[in-house]
């Protein structure tokens, strides 16, 4: 165990766990975007931003990724914390006008659009948080998507922006997506997702669409479970 500061208040911490898991397991609150516990953490929206002190220097790490240390001393609300984390949520309304998210995160922290950053109108609700890649690569399987470009044009999709021969059909990517910006539409028998259509199956129980078949083929084909098999869904197993 490591013991450290945050907030003036003396914890301990798992070695090797972040200065966020840290907190948020003692009931200090540090704002964040592009976490998620199940994932490997990007630091890309810098939200949680925190202030560390080491000996005399203090500096701005980002909590989700920076590892707890001996004897560190921790600052989640310093004047210099909240200036970093107003000038993030500025820069975010500026590209992400329209997220809901956003705007109630600076709601919350009393932070303004800045006139001096033009808003973006081709961005939608992505705040290029990652965690729609890192889950479709790293529990999902399949890497079905990515970024394209860089700098102000980066954004996230399938490759040439066309629809993934890659892709399931999962889902997985809209709902760890924080803001709402990945759309995924289910429309008679066919879910919709990443301009893709995908054929809905049957719960051969109680009759409801659950899963895609392209999603129970793949898992059928990655596990060795007959097809027939994956057709019941859970609330019917």
């Amino acid at each position: 165990m490591v013991n450290l500061v945050i907030d003036d208040k003396k914890i301990q911490a798992e070695q090797g766990s972040t200065i966020l898991q840290a907190a948020q397991e003692n009931g200090i609150q540090i704002p964040t975007l592009c976490h998620h516990e199940e994932l490997t953490s990007s630091g890309a929206c810098r939200i949680c931003s925190v202030e560390i002190q080491k000996g005399r220097r203090t500096k701005i790490v980002t909590s989700c990724i920076y590892q707890v240390e001996e004897g560190l001393v921790v600052n989640t609300r310093s004047d210099r914390v909240l200036n970093v984390r107003k000038l993030v949520l500025q820069l975010l309304m500026a590209r992400c006008p329209q997220s809901d998210v956003v705007k109630e995160i600076a709601q919350a922290m009393d932070v303004h659009p800045q006139p001096r950053f033009q808003l973006d109108q081709d961005k939608g609700k992505c705040i290029l948080c990652r965690k729609c890649v890192e889950v479709c690569e790293e529990v999902v399987g399949v890497s079905a998507i990515g970024f394209s470009y860089r700098g102000a044009d980066k954004v996230v999709g399938p490759p040439f922006m066309e629809p993934s021969q890659a892709c399931i059909g999962c889902g997985a990517c809209a709902y760890v997506c924080p803001t709402g910006h990945i759309m995924m539409e289910e429309r008679g028998d066919e879910r919709i997702i990443w301009d893709k259509h995908f054929k809905m199956v049957k719960c051969k129980v109680c009759g409801r669409m659950f899963a895609p078949e392209d999603q129970l083929r793949w898992i059928s084909e990655t596990t060795g479970v007959p097809f027939d098999k994956l057709t019941t869904c859970v609330d019917c197993r």
